[in-house]
Order: C-alpha cells, then sequence, then structure tokens
C-alpha cells in the first residue's frame, strides 16, 4: 500500500526492491541499538552463522522475483489462489520434513479458503503459460522459505533478535546489488518528489514495523510450524483489506467480502482443528 500511495511520483517506474532493502536496513539498525542498549544479546557478526542463514534469505528473494514474476503475468484474484495452493505445499512439507500430524479438518480448512479465493477470482482465471511458470515458481520459493525457517529456527543456535539481525543484513547484501543494477537507485535519486520528510518517516515507520513483524514470524514458525504460519498469512488478508479502506480509501468489493467471509470460516474451522487436538493431546498425556 505505501509503495503505490508514491508510486504516481517516481521517475520511470516503481521501487519496490529499494524498499525492502530500506526496510531491512532499519531493522538491522533497530536491533543493534537494542544490543548497543544491552536490552538484547547475540553474538557479533560470524560468517559461518551467516552462511548458515543465508539460504533463508536466498529462499525469500527468489519468493521476491516469482512474486514479482506472477503479478505481471497473471490477474492479482488469481495470485490469491495460487497462494492458496502453496498452503497445501507447505502442508505437505510439514508432514514431510518435520512429522507433523495433518488433522482432516486443517485440510477442510484450506479447502474452504481455497474455495473462497476461488470464488471470488471465477470471472479472472484465465492462465498463459509464462504466467502459470511464475506462479508455479512462487508457489515452489515460497513454501521452501517457510519450510527452510523452520529449520533454521530450530537448528542455528541465535536467540530471535540475532535472527532478525541476519536475516535482514542478509536481505540488504543480496537485495541492493539488484537495486542498484535494475535501475531503482537510480530512480530514487532523481525523483525529488520523494527526498521529502514526508517520506522518510512513512518508510522508517514501515521499516520499524517490519522489524517487529520479522521478529513475530521467527517464532511463529518456531513455536507453531509452518502450517499455522501459512494459514495466518492467509487470514491476515482480511485487515489488510480493512486498512486499505480505512487508510487509503480502497472500495471493498462483493469479491473481497466474498474472500473475507470464506476466509473467516476457513480460518474458524482451522482453529477449532488446532483445539481440539490440543484437548486430545492434554487427554493422553494428562
Amino acid at each position: 500500500m505505501l509503495v503505490n500511495s508514491y508510486n504516481n511520483l517516481i521517475d520511470g517506474g516503481a521501487l519496490n526492491i529499494l524498499l525492502v532493502v530500506y526496510q531491512a536496513i532499519v531493522a538491522v539498525v533497530a536491533v543493534e541499538i537494542c544490543k548497543m542498549m544491552t536490552w538484547v544479546e547475540y553474538p557479533s557478526f560470524s560468517l559461518t552463522t551467516a552462511r548458515q542463514w543465508a539460504p533463508v534469505n536466498i529462499l525469500f528473494c527468489l519468493m521476491l522475483f516469482t512474486s514479482m514474476g506472477a503479478l505481471q503475468h497473471n490477474a492479482v484474484p488469481l495470485v490469491t489462489v495460487f497462494k492458496n495452493i502453496t498452503n497445501i505445499f507447505i502442508t505437505f512439507g510439514d508432514y514431510h520434513f518435520f512429522g507433523t500430524k495433518v488433522e482432516t479438518l486443517v485440510l477442510v480448512a484450506f479447502g474452504v479458503m481455497l474455495f473462497g479465493a476461488v470464488a471470488a477470482a471465477w470471472r479472472d482465471i484465465h492462465v498463459a503459460p509464462l504466467g502459470f511458470f511464475w506462479m508455479l515458481a512462487n508457489c515452489l520459493a515460497t513454501a521452501g522459505y517457510v519450510l527452510y525457517m523452520k529449520f533454521a529456527t530450530k537448528h542455528i543456535k541465535l536467540s530471535k533478535f540475532g535472527m532478525v539481525f541476519y536475516n535482514n543484513l542478509l536481505c540488504t547484501f543480496f537485495l541492493l546489488p539488484v537495486a542498484m543494477t535494475n535501475g531503482e537507485m537510480s530512480r530514487f535519486l532523481r525523483s525529488d518528489a520523494l527526498h521529502t520528510g514526508d517520506y522518510f518517516v512513512k518508510n522508517f515507520t514501515a521499516g520499524f514495523v517490519g522489524f517487529f513483524l520479522n521478529f513475530a514470524s521467527l517464532n511463529c514458525v518456531q513455536q507453531t510450524g509452518p502450517t499455522t504460519y501459512a494459514i495466518a498469512g492467509t487470514v491476515n488478508k482480511i485487515p489488510t483489506i480493512f486498512v486499505g479502506y480505512i487508510v487509503f480509501e480502497d472500495a471493498i468489493t462483493l469479491k473481497s467480502w466474498v474472500y473475507i467471509v470464506i476466509s473467516l470460516v476457513g480460518g474458524f474451522i482451522y482453529s477449532y482443528a488446532k483445539i481440539r487436538a490440543a484437548k486430545r493431546h492434554h487427554k493422553h498425556t494428562g
């Protein structure tokens, strides 16, 4: 939303990757300030740890680039459909790699959400071969990113703040050269309308929120697992729609209402499945 609100001021194209870099730098600065104030602790930079964490960022970059390709060659509602299919990939990977048992109701919840996305996108379902390639690549990259993040949070000995530090530092390392090569840096420098305090404050705020979001995402994946992370990623589209309506006055269409209602139903089914599984586990162990 922040990107879209400034696109009309940019001379020659969007700054999607540069914005990610900017937010990553803000997150690195924020976590380093916390360390300097002795509020948090994590070891100094280690090349060995960076190499261990690097696959997370490589997969993140692949997810970012394939998402851009998918949006370029497909309608947004269709991309939403494939995002719900990605959840099924993640659930299968969670079972295959980590032995997470999949409840039948969990599969029902995913099916309901997928149905809601298809219903909302029904008139926009037409896929060209190139669009299908980018969408499938994005599904695989996203699933790989979430699943490897689970592996990394379990096996790399770092505090969550240390993970935030390496995640954003390596993100800057990988994406800044891309932003410079594809012309985003030069576009920013020649777009005088962006050289304002308002633009700086809003991007700094977005980066600061991203710092907490990164911390929350890492905790979510480690404490609950990739499947729950995937379902949360689907349901969080609902508050995003309402924020867009309140802040940017984006209209909530009938398609959006269909997606909201059916996604909420899927979310409730998933929550019920997890509560029921927790009660059953407590009964067997208690």
